[in-house]
C-alpha cells in the first residue's frame, strides 16, 4: 500500500519533472549561487521533489540536475513555494511556471528563502527531527544538544531574514540567536562545513566558531547522505577582518597624508621581507597602526589554537594527523604544476588586454613560469618532515568575524569549486597561514584601489603609496606570524627545521599567488597588479 499522499506527489513530479527543464538553465543562471555560469549546459533533469508539509502553503524541496557539455554534472537545491494566485510582474518573471493538468491551474513556484512561514517551518522541522519523504530519497533534519540552549537564548522572536548578496550559499538569520546556511551545490557525503563545525563544537569545544546547532541532509535509496544545511549559533559582530582591516588601512592613509612629508622616513621599498624576521614599523607611523597590529596579534592567537584543536583527536580517523607520503607530494606537485602552466598561459594570452600600468611587469614575469615550476619542484621533491591535518581550507580575512574584542571563524567549506572529496583532504595547517598573509597584502594594495566609502588613499598619486601597502602588509604578516607561533608550540605538523618551515610556507604562499593571479585575469583585470606584485615578491626570496 502507498503511503499517504506518495500518489498526489509523484503526480506532481511527473509534472514538474516534464515542464521545468527547458526553464532550468535561464532560472539557473540568473542566481547568484549558480556556480555553472561559464560553462554550457547541456541538460537539466528534476531528480526529486520533496515536499514540506503545511496547513498554511504548499511548498517544496526541488533538486536539479545539471550536465554540461564536459566535466562533471551537478546537483543544485532548489526550495520553492507554490502559488496560485497572480504574483507581481517582477517576481514572476524570476520564479519558474508550471501549467498542471491535474488541477487545471498555473502553477508559480518562487524562492521559498523569501517567505517566512516556510522559514520558520524549516527551524519546526530541525527542532522535532522531521523526515521529510520525497519520490526518490528524504531529508532528515536533526537537532544537536546546543539546539535548545541557542534556541532559549534569543533576546528577540525568530522572525527570519535572508541574507543578500551570498555568492555559493543561501543563509537566514533568525532572530538575534540562529543562522541557516543553505548548501546550494549538494555532493554525496558531509560538507566539512558540517563536519569541521560539529568536531570544533561537541569534540574539540573550540569557542571561536559558530557552535552548530543542527542540520538538514537527504538521501536518496542506497546512496550517501548529502549535506543540504547547518543551522548554527549567530554571532553578532561588527562585520568581517576586512572591513576591520579596510577602515584601519584608511584611517592610516588619513594619518600619513597630514603628517609633513619633510618629517617621513621613506617607506622601505624591500618588498621581500620575510614574515619570519621581525619587521616593525618606524616609531613615527607606530602609534597609527598599534590599535590594528595587536588584533592581528589576537587573530594569528586564534588561529592557532585552531589549528591546535583541528589536530587534538588521534582517535578519530577523520582528523588525526597524518604524515607526508611520496604519493601526497605527488599529487599536491601535479596540482601547483597543472595551476601555473594554465594561469601563465593565460597570462600570456590576455597580456595585450592588462591595464598599461601592469604591462611591464606581467611580460616580464610570464617569461618566468619554469623558475615557478622550479620553486615547487624543490620545495615538493625531497620528503617533508611533518604532518598533514584538517584545515580552514579557504581562510582569509573575509572568513573572520569582528565581534568589537575577539575573532570567530567561519565557512569551514573549503573554496566551494573544488570537489568535496578534496575540501575534506588532510593538509598543511600552513596553507591556511599563507592564506591569511596573503589576505593582509591583497587588502593593503587593494585599499589603493577601492572605492572612497570603504576605504580610501587621500594622496592623488596613489602609485606613491605602494611602498607603504607593502610595508603595511609586511608588518601585518609579522605580528601574525609571531603570535601563530608563540600559540601553536611545537605542533607535529610543522616541520621540523626553521629552513624547512619557511621552504613549506613560501610553497603555500606561492600557490596562493598564482591561483590569485588566475581569479583576477578572468574577473578583475585592474587587481591583477596585487597578484603581479606577490609573485615578483616571493621570486624575490
Amino acid at each position: 500500500m502507498s503511503a499517504p499522499g506518495s500518489e498526489k506527489r509523484i503526480s506532481l513530479y511527473e509534472e514538474l519533472r516534464e515542464a521545468l527543464p527547458r526553464q532550468l538553465p535561464g532560472y539557473l543562471a540568473s542566481q547568484r549561487w549558480f556556480g555553472g555560469k561559464a560553462r554550457q549546459i547541456r541538460s537539466t533533469e528534476l531528480v526529486d521533489v520533496i515536499p514540506l508539509p503545511s496547513a498554511r502553503f504548499e511548498a517544496f524541496v526541488l533538486l536539479a540536475r545539471v550536465e554540461y557539455a564536459s566535466g562533471s554534472g551537478e546537483t543544485y537545491v532548489l526550495p520553492v513555494v507554490c502559488q496560485q494566485e497572480p504574483v507581481e510582474s517582477q517576481r514572476k518573471a524570476a520564479a519558474l511556471q508550471v501549467r498542471s493538468s491535474e488541477r487545471g491551474i498555473d502553477l508559480v513556484l518562487s524562492d521559498a528563502l523569501r517567505n517566512e512561514e516556510f522559514l520558520l517551518a524549516l527551524l519546526d522541522a530541525i527542532e522535532n527531527r522531521v523526515v521529510l519523504s520525497g519520490v526518490r530519497g528524504e531529508i532528515r533534519a536533526v537537532y544537536t544538544s546546543m539546539f535548545q540552549e541557542l534556541r532559549s537564548s534569543c533576546s528577540s522572536a525568530l522572525r527570519p531574514r535572508l541574507l543578500e548578496g551570498e555568492q555559493s550559499n543561501s543563509s537566514v538569520i533568525y532572530g538575534d540567536c540562529l543562522i541557516l546556511k543553505l548548501f546550494r551545490r549538494l555532493e554525496e557525503g558531509v560538507n566539512p562545513d558540517l563536519e569541521i563545525g560539529l568536531f570544533l563544537t561537541e569534540t574539540a569545544h573550540f569557542r571561536n566558531i559558530p557552535p552548530v546547532a543542527g542540520w538538514l541532509e537527504y538521501q536518496a535509496g542506497g546512496g550517501k547522505p548529502m549535506s543540504l544545511a547547518i543551522l548554527q549559533g549567530f554571532v553578532a559582530n561588527e562585520g568581517d577582518a576586512w572591513r576591520l582591516t579596510l577602515k584601519a588601512l584608511a584611517s592610516f592613509w588619513h594619518d600619513l597624508s597630514k603628517y609633513p612629508r619633510k618629517d617621513l622616513p621613506e617607506a622601505s621599498t624591500n618588498r621581500n621581507s620575510a614574515p619570519l624576521d621581525e619587521s616593525n614599523p618606524p616609531a613615527v607611523v607606530s602609534s597609527w597602526v598599534a590599535s590594528y597590529l595587536d588584533a592581528v596579534g589576537l587573530l594569528g592567537k586564534r588561529t592557532a589554537q585552531m589549528h591546535l584543536a583541528l589536530a587534538s583527536e588521534p582517535s578519530d580517523s577523520a582528523f588525526a594527523p597524518e604524515p607526508y607520503t611520496a604519493s601526497f607530494q605527488r599529487a599536491l606537485a601535479e596540482s601547483v604544476r597543472g595551476l601555473t602552466v594554465q594561469n601563465f598561459d593565460l597570462l600570456r594570452k590576455k597580456l595585450p588586454e592588462l591595464p598599461e600600468e601592469h604591462r611591464s611587469q606581467a611580460g616580464q614575469l610570464v617569461d618566468r613560469r619554469a623558475e615557478v615550476l622550479q620553486r615547487f619542484h624543490s620545495a615538493l621533491g625531497t620528503p617533508i618532515r611533518a604532518t598533514r591535518t584538517r584545515i580552514h581550507g579557504d581562510y582569509h580575512l573575509g572568513q573572520v568575524l569582528y565581534t568589537g574584542c575577539d575573532f570567530v571563524m567561519i565557512d569551514f567549506e573549503g573554496e566551494p569549486a573544488r570537489p568535496l572529496s578534496e575540501r575534506r583532504m588532510k593538509r598543511s595547517p600552513l596553507q591556511d597561514v599563507a592564506g591569511m598573509l596573503r589576505s593582509f597584502h591583497y587588502s593593503a594594495l587593494g585599499s589603493l584601489l577601492v572605492t572612497p566609502d570603504e576605504a580610501s588613499a587621500p594622496d592623488p598619486n596613489r602609485r606613491s603609496l605602494l611602498p607603504w601597502a607593502e610595508n603595511w602588509h609586511v608588518w601585518a604578516s609579522t605580528r601574525f606570524l609571531k603570535t601563530y607561533l608563540e600559540n601553536s608550540g611545537a605542533p607535529a605538523y610543522f616541520p621540523a627545521s626553521r629552513e624547512e618551515f619557511s621552504r613549506l610556507l613560501q610553497l603555500h604562499l606561492l600557490e596562493k599567488a598564482i591561483y590569485e593571479l588566475g581569479y583576477e585575469l578572468n574577473n578583475r583585470p585592474t587587481w591583477v597588479g596585487i597578484p603581479l606584485a606577490g609573485i615578483s615578491g616571493l621570486l624575490m626570496s
